[in-house]
């Protein structure tokens, strides 16, 4: 029987074999000359030593060849740069195609992979779940599941901070957006949402090749996102028909309430997409910078004496600022990828349609002119208003900017405040912490291990 899994994954012809034109290398900016598969593997895998060769190499702005076919994405690393491509035409810089190699796990309803006018309806509908009042709405239940977390602790022992955070994040996602309360379902969901956030990079490069579905780690994707379907369905069956539904304040039961009022009621299968979208897109990332956040602060006392103060008094700007830091310092995500459907002029260089463009974040953070004193951890740059625009970028920018950043900003507050109110945090004796990718994210290798005291 063939399901919406199955047809996600048969229709990603963005990403097959022989569909994707190859731009002439004398029509783009320069780059390396290596095979495709090769730049790939580099981009995905090796970025953090990749990425930063490539602009020594090349200058602020040359392409990499990406499978299939030796597509262009060429990468831009100056903030006027990143502005030109902000501010360009949504018709012309399609976010959607550029982003399109996730289609398989977000689904083709997903606000990520939309251009044009559906993203506009997307965005539209998903927003008053993200504004301003919802997000006070929500910050009580996000303090509380803060608080039940840390309080768990082992004083003494040392642990991956990467694996608390992300149980912790996952729980506010998983009550947060689904609203979901039953033990069981939450027991049913937590694995498999593990499972599609913990993909390998080879996963990824092979996505566009249907035929691998039937082998390995590709087939165990496609079955666990068959599995993360059935509970997700069930989920959203049983809402529907839920006697409180519009009493709930839920980001489920706010999207399956559209229609009330005359709308055209949303259909399962977008439901499904969006969910999954927000639940991977707001899970691991946030984690990831709370992870960076208490490694960085565990390693300098004088970092952690003034975040501990900010948490004693309120100081939610500080504490945000920790965090923001922890996103510059610690790029979860490498670049913002647009897909030109026409010709554009970009930093002064003509680039054909078909071309892959986007501000790099990993060098974007780290250019020595963007942020005084780059490889230090200093959450105050944040508040002396010495970040100009443009120069950090975790969230994207334009009208693509990410629609949950006040979402994570707020939900990492809360968590910092729980940690630093009650604990001392320091770091174990243990190997040198630096990234590694996992699908497309970078992580802590080794988890960012922390050792927490309480506070005398």
């Amino acid at each position: 029987m063939t399901t919406a899994t199955d047809d996600r994954f048969a229709r990603m012809k963005p990403f097959s074999a022989g569909r994707v034109p190859t731009i002439p290398s004398k029509d783009l900016p320069p780059g390396p000359r290596w095979p495709a598969l090769l730049q790939s593997i580099a981009l995905v895998r090796f970025r953090h030593q990749f990425v930063p060769a490539m602009h020594r190499r090349y200058g602020d702005v040359f392409t990499v060849r990406i499978m299939p076919a030796g597509s262009a994405l060429v990468l831009f690393t100056r903030p006027e740069h990143a502005k030109e491509i902000f501010a360009g035409d949504p018709e012309i810089f399609h976010a959607g195609k550029g982003n399109a190699i996730l289609g398989p796990i977000m689904g083709e309803h997903s606000l990520l992979l939309q251009d044009s006018t559906e993203h506009k309806r997307a965005r539209k509908l998903l927003m008053p779940a993200f504004n301003g009042a919802a997000l006070r709405g929500y910050q009580s239940l996000v303090t509380s599941i803060a608080k039940d977390e840390v309080e768990q602790w082992e004083p003494g022992t040392p642990f991956r901070s990467l694996d608390r955070m992300n149980a912790l994040t996952l729980e506010v996602i998983l009550r947060v957006v689904f609203g979901v309360t039953d033990e069981s379902r939450l027991a049913q969901l937590r694995p498999l949402v593990n499972r599609t956030v913990d993909i390998n990079p080879a996963v990824l490069l092979g996505w566009g090749y249907p035929f691998l579905q039937k082998f390995g780690p590709w087939k165990a994707t496609v079955d666990n996102q068959r599995a993360l379907d059935t509970v997700m369905y069930a989920e959203i069956a049983e809402r529907r028909a839920a006697p409180d539904l519009d009493t709930r304040t839920d980001v489920l039961s706010q999207l399956l309430r559209v229609g009330a009022d005359g709308e055209e009621p949303i259909a399962d299968a977008e439901l499904r997409d969006q969910l999954v979208t927000l639940l991977l897109a707001g899970h691991e990332t946030t984690a990831t910078a709370l992870s960076w956040a208490l490694f960085e602060l565990g390693r300098d006392h004088r970092q952690l004496a003034w975040a501990q103060k900010a948490a004693d008094e309120g100081d939610d700007d500080y504490l945000e600022a920790v965090l923001k830091e922890s996103m510059r310092l610690h790029p979860v995500i490498p670049m913002v990828v647009r897909h030109l459907m026409q010709p554009v002029t970009i930093a002064g260089r003509e680039l054909p349609a078909g071309t892959n463009v986007g501000p790099s974040i990993l060098i974007s953070h780290a250019r020595e002119d963007n942020h005084a004193e780059p490889e230090r951890f200093r959450p105050q740059r944040f508040l002396d208003g010495d970040v100009a625009p443009n120069t950090w970028i975790p969230f994207g920018g334009g009208v693509r900017r990410c629609i949950g950043a006040g979402f994570s900003l707020m939900e990492g507050v809360a968590v910092l405040r729980q940690v630093l109110s009650r604990y001392d945090v320091r770091l174990p004796e243990g190997p040198r912490e630096h990234p590694k990718v996992r699908n497309i994210t970078s992580v802590p290798r080794h988890g960012a291990r922390v050792v927490v005291h309480p506070r005398l």
